[in-house]
């Protein structure tokens, strides 16, 4: 079955290696995804495993990659796994970061228009912490 899909996307003053380098990092989601991650992430049991609104995850992004592709698989509480599509597209001396925003089956109209409100959140904090951190030093 397909699932709705919202593409949501921001342009970032920075150098799509940097950014893709940033957003891949585990590590570093609850600085810039605060719809996913609440706190750090731990590495337990060879898994990225972090504390989200939704309760304990587990994050899997894809395999380090030249072409800006960070996938990432999100696995519930409830043991349901749920696909993110996002990707790092170089734009000139910077960047524009998309992620496909996916209606889950039990989302209601208000459900997914908070999920892709979210989405369009996690990414603006995105590009003002790296814009920001150009500013300042490297990231």
């Amino acid at each position: 079955m397909t699932q709705e899909t919202v593409h949501v996307a921001t342009t970032v003053e920075r150098p799509a290696g940097e950014v893709y380098e940033f957003v891949s990092d585990p590590t570093r989601l609850s600085t810039w995804a605060s719809g996913l991650a609440h706190r750090d992430v731990e590495r337990i049991d060879g898994q990225w495993v972090v504390d989200s609104p939704l309760g304990r995850i587990v994050v899997a992004f894809a395999e380090p990659n030249d072409y800006g592709i960070a996938d990432h698989d999100v696995t519930l509480p409830s043991g349901a796994t749920v696909r993110n599509p996002m990707r790092v597209i170089p734009n000139g001396d910077g960047c524009d970061v998309v992620f496909s925003a996916r209606r889950q089956a039990d989302m209601t109209d208000d459900d997914f228009a908070r999920d892709v409100d979210a989405v369009r959140n996690d990414l603006e904090t995105l590009r003002t912490l790296l814009e920001g951190s150009a500013r300042s030093s490297s990231v």
